[in-house]
């Protein structure tokens, strides 16, 4: 009966020692190192949604953006969805894509902050565009700014300082 308990206290107490070596030995992989461009701003990314080899880093903000699009924006500014194919295109008008540069670059913040906020049908856009402002919080609504400006294509350019609104006399 000894014997059974010094045999069993045996392989406990090895038991112990190799799980102590492998814990304390850090058996994980190295990390793959990052070029100092690659590491800015690399909370989450995006894969490119006209050219699938491409993936879009994405900072802090545009990270809780896209999470905020794949909740409540991918429904109609999206042509798939996670679950499938979107509404998009069983509405009228039919919704731009959220990355859809061309339309949406030269739409100020302050205004997509508004639509977002007060629907469609406040800006005298679709009313199919409900208000978000009771759902979302103000940083939701400038994440998924964030996040529309980040995907854009072509790429979004943040306009340049606006000149003085008054002239020097002459």
């Amino acid at each position: 009966m000894r014997l059974k308990f010094r045999v069993f206290g045996a392989i406990t107490l090895l038991f112990a020692a190799v799980a102590s070596v492998l814990l304390l030995s850090g058996c994980r992989k190295a990390g793959a190192v990052l070029k100092p461009d690659q590491a800015f701003g690399f909370y989450d990314t995006e894969v490119d949604w006209n050219d699938a080899t491409k993936v879009i880093n994405l900072g802090y903000q545009e990270s809780q953006g896209k999470r905020v699009f794949y909740q409540y924006c991918v429904w109609c500014h999206a042509d798939a969805t996670p679950a499938g194919p979107s509404n998009r295109s069983n509405l009228t008008p039919v919704p731009p894509l959220l990355n859809d540069g061309e339309k949406l670059n030269g739409d100020s913040d302050e205004y997509l902050e508004n639509i977002i906020t007060l629907g469609g049908s406040a800006l005298g856009k679709s009313a199919m565009m409900p208000p978000y402002g009771q759902t979302l919080s103000a940083e939701d609504i400038k994440a998924a700014i964030a996040f529309t400006r980040a995907i854009a294509q072509p790429a979004y350019q943040k306009p340049g300082r606006p000149g003085p609104a008054y002239g020097a006399k002459p």
